[in-house]
């Protein structure tokens, strides 16, 4: 079950790209996840928060926060498992690392493949990029949030920080969320995305 609703976490949330692999907009991203949210067969709310619910909290979209990075592919990287809310532990592996400059300072983010996921069809090429920030706490979900991405033609990647979630832990325990590794702790804040959702 706990597998089940790991993949339908992914299933769900995985919406920044078009059927026609077109990338949506900051803005685009951001109502769409307010409408699944909003939809009790979609939503990770849980009943009482969603009987109030009115949209989530973004911080405003910035074009500050969409970066390009420069990306190198990892190799001979091992199958690991990645530690989450739960005692469930899945298959990623290291895909490679962004570099990127961002509030003036030099950044690198790993970015992960879920090893369950790329085998399912229509996700040969979905990548996983969680982060944490010194937001997190704060303005932000103390867990750290996360991206979705597929990867990109060339060594220059775009990163929309905007597009920023929180794992559905956030909002409903019964979940069982990745946890960010310590390797993608950033030593900035990063006022993009979603922001946290309880006070």
């Amino acid at each position: 079950m706990k597998k089940f609703l790991f993949l339908l976490l992914f299933l769900n949330v995985s919406i920044s790209f078009s059927q026609e692999n077109k990338p949506e907009t900051s803005k685009e991203f951001q109502d769409k996840l307010n409408k699944e949210y909003a939809d009790a067969k979609e939503s990770p709310l849980m009943k009482e928060d969603l009987a109030d619910f009115k949209g989530l909290d973004f911080f405003p979209i910035d074009a500050a926060y969409i970066v390009s990075a420069k990306f190198v592919k990892s190799k001979n990287e091992k199958v690991f498992q990645m530690k989450t809310s739960t005692s469930r532990l899945p298959e990623y592996k290291k895909y490679g690392e962004l570099h990127f400059t961002l509030n003036g300072k030099e950044l690198k983010l790993n970015v992960y493949q879920n090893m369950d996921l790329i085998q399912r069809e229509g996700y040969e090429d979905y990548l996983f990029l969680p982060f944490s920030d010194l937001t997190n706490g704060k303005e932000s979900y103390i867990g750290g949030r996360y991206i979705d991405m597929r990867i990109q033609k060339g060594k220059t990647w775009t990163i929309d920080f905007n597009k920023a979630y929180n794992p559905y832990c956030a909002y409903n325990h019964k979940y069982s969320c990745p946890k960010v590794p310590l390797e993608n702790d950033l030593p900035i804040e990063v006022k993009a995305g979603v922001k946290k959702f309880h006070d």
